[in-house]
């Protein structure tokens, strides 16, 4: 049983649904206050921990450190470039049976995954 969002995990998870795309915290802060959803940025971080403990959003750390967020709507799988960031999602996922197989050996609920493959894109090659 998922548990009952605050008002304020309603809203993000409302921005995060339209954006379908990533977004750092600070950058959804600023989307929000566009948006006439006036919130501080403490809480945009707590709600967004939230969210995450409770397998409604998901975290993915960019090569410079950074982390962005996202409503959980499918795996995510990207080729990284070490040299330039560009972060380029692919559709296949080699993993499903492997999750599948962790989740009934150590009786882990796996809300999501992600692959990343990190080297250098065709401009930087």
């Amino acid at each position: 049983m998922k548990a009952q969002r605050t008002r304020s995990q309603e809203r993000i998870m409302s921005v995060l649904q339209s954006l379908k795309r990533s977004i750092s915290a600070q950058d959804l802060y600023i989307e929000l206050r566009s948006r006439e959803q006036d919130m501080g940025l403490a809480t945009v971080y707590r709600s967004l921990e939230a969210l995450k403990i409770q397998g409604e959003v998901q975290v993915r750390t960019l090569s410079n450190g950074e982390a962005v967020y996202s409503s959980i709507q499918s795996d995510r799988h990207h080729l990284t470039c070490v040299n330039c960031g560009v972060s380029i999602p692919i559709d296949e996922c080699p993993v499903h049976d492997l999750e599948r197989q962790l989740e009934q050996g150590h009786q882990f609920k796996v809300y999501y995954h992600t692959l990343e493959f990190f080297g250098l894109c065709q401009q930087c090659h």
